[in-house]
């Protein structure tokens, strides 16, 4: 089974509590990492932006708060898109897709964003080439990622994904402790072979310009943008 397939089998079930269980186990930071990103896209009434990986909306919901755009959601899950049509308006549009292969023309969006991925495609690099594909030039490109932190934070880095993680995905239910399982080697190894200059180097490599990266909460979140050239 691939890394895409996998992912949709882990998280299916739990669309009605992943908002809430995310934000509890990133210590209230993963809705903190949205809206930053959110913050960083150029778009306003008139655009249409894309949301990759859109999951429950929790993005599209921050974008249409935010931004006041048009919101297109995409994602691999009927499951979650489920959840993200109980949730959102009935206007925004919601498409059962995969990031590698985007059933849009060429320049479709004014802006795209996507969260939490690049780990689960086979092919990083084309991947992005095919989001900036869908992107008008000129248009804003910003993803949202875990990330590995460096220097004194890492041990306590490792110890919360190897002991405390898993501990209180369990204490949750038996879903979320096969997250808390999966989460820790998952980001580790997608660093091991895609370290961070290297994604940033891939980023420019698919036609996107002026390509900027912020870590976040000690860096255990990473954003990064940039523009479609």
């Amino acid at each position: 089974m691939g890394e895409a397939a996998s992912a949709r089998t882990l998280f299916a079930p739990l669309g009605p509590t992943y908002d809430r269980y995310a934000a509890v186990l990133s210590f209230g930071q993963d809705p903190r990492w949205r809206r930053f990103l959110v913050s960083r896209v150029e778009a306003g009434p008139g655009d249409t932006v894309l949301d990759v990986a859109t999951g429950t909306g929790a993005v599209a919901s921050e974008l249409l708060a935010q931004k006041g755009c048009t919101v297109v959601g995409l994602d691999q899950s009927p499951e979650m898109l489920a959840e993200a049509r109980r949730r959102l308006p009935g206007n925004l549009e919601l498409v059962e897709g995969t990031a590698d292969s985007l059933p849009f023309p060429d320049e479709s969006f004014d802006s795209l964003t996507f969260t939490y991925l690049l780990r689960y495609v086979s092919d990083p690099a084309a991947t992005l080439r095919e989001l900036a594909r869908v992107v008008r030039p000129g248009g804003m490109i910003a993803a949202l990622e875990f990330a590995v932190p460096r220097g004194l934070w890492r041990p306590l880095w490792e110890l919360y994904v190897r002991i405390g993680l898993p501990l209180a995905g369990r204490v949750i239910s038996t879903g979320w402790a096969e997250v808390g399982d999966f989460l820790g080697p998952s980001i580790r190894e997608f660093y091991e072979r895609w370290p961070e200059e290297r994604l940033v180097d891939s980023w420019r490599a698919a036609g996107i310009a002026d390509v900027r990266a912020r870590r976040l909460s000690l860096g255990g979140g990473i954003v990064t943008w940039g523009r479609r050239a």
